[in-house]
């Protein structure tokens, strides 16, 4: 990072406006230096050659050069962490083509300069700048849909009956890569949670489900859990599974708990899982900021329960599994080329 390791940041927004709360926001905290702005891709190029930002924040809709572009030309040129700047849930097509070119996470804009909105936001976006800081440049280029098949599933009685996976920053880049390897007879459900602004999981869910043997939806209240189906936690809501009096185990979208960080919470998915499913839960914590999953992951090995860990070295940033690991709750930690590989050996 730059000088006395203050974390220089260039804003990329064609609004005035937006660059100055963004400014603001950033200047007030003691880690960042704002070190230039730009009302565009084109201008943004120049300035990130000229200013060797350590990160930067970047609207999608601007003239002569809209933020996708700018993604894509600079992941070529040189790698550097990229934030998206998203004003509206109708950006979410430009999001995900965002991520997949290589920036590292989304942030809500922030609207005006003085409500209560802005103070989450303010320390939404100050916490994704120092986070970005630290992203390994080199893991940030453009994800590519694997379609390789890992080695055949057993399909002797299973030991799991669900897996489970929770995931944060470089989320939509990991599960782009890890899906898409398990085969349409993947004999237990799964289920996702993945910290995303509210509006954007269901077109998620959609562009995974386009690119997947298995089918890929957004999680609605009372979905059945199918086998060889993929359920993805709606953003704004908890992710719980509950058996019905038939048997069934049902998705349940819920509130509570309010105290948590993310809704959904990974925590809360995994506890509710392990209170069904007992010791035939297998949960996998991949790249995120934070420790989301250390306590729902306690609770699944409380349960004889298992848990993976994506290793340090393919993480984009090494939080959430971190916390597992370090609290003794791994039961192995994998690189993402190999954990669909690994998952599949304990099914």
């Amino acid at each position: 990072m730059g000088s006395g390791s203050l974390i220089r940041t260039l804003i990329v927004d064609d609004s005035a406006f937006v660059r100055k709360v963004v400014r603001e926001i950033l200047s007030r905290s003691p880690f960042i230096e704002v070190v230039g702005m730009a009302r565009d891709g084109e201008e943004a190029l120049a300035q990130v050659e000229e200013l060797n930002p350590d990160v930067v924040t970047c609207d999608l809709q601007m003239p002569r050069m809209g933020g996708v572009e700018f993604v894509r030309r600079q992941m070529e040129k040189r790698p550097v962490p990229i934030l998206v700047l998203t004003a509206s849930p109708e950006d979410g097509e430009q999001v995900l083509q965002a991520l997949e070119a290589g920036a590292v996470d989304m942030v809500k804009k922030p609207s005006a300069l003085a409500n209560d909105e802005l103070l989450a936001i303010r320390d939404e976006l100050v916490g994704k700048v120092k986070a970005a800081a630290r992203a390994p440049v080199e893991k940030l280029k453009a994800t590519k849909a694997e379609g390789k098949l890992p080695p055949v599933l057993a399909k002797a009685a299973a030991r799991v009956d669900v897996v489970l996976i929770g995931v944060s920053t470089g989320g939509p880049q990991a599960l782009r890569h890890l899906l898409p390897q398990f085969p349409a007879d993947f004999p237990v459900p799964i289920a996702i949670v993945l910290h995303m602004p509210v509006g954007y999981t269901a077109l998620f869910a959609e562009k995974l489900n386009d690119i997947c043997k298995v089918p890929v939806k957004e999680a609605q209240d009372g979905d059945l859990l199918q086998n060889g189906h993929v359920t993805v936690a709606q953003a704004g809501r908890h992710l719980v599974l509950r058996r019905s009096a038939a048997g069934n185990v049902l998705a349940q979208l819920v509130n509570h708990p309010m105290d948590k960080p993310h809704r959904p919470s990974v925590d809360v998915l995994f506890q509710s899982a392990a209170e069904v499913f007992r010791s035939r839960v297998l949960g996998v914590v991949m790249t995120g900021m934070g420790d989301d999953g250390k306590q729902g992951a306690a609770w699944v090995k409380a349960q004889g329960g298992t848990i993976l860990t994506e290793s340090e070295e393919s993480c984009v940033i090494y939080g959430m599994p971190r916390a597992v690991v370090e609290a003794g709750l791994s039961d192995g930690s994998y690189p993402l080329n190999l954990m669909a590989e690994n998952i599949a050996k304990r099914l």
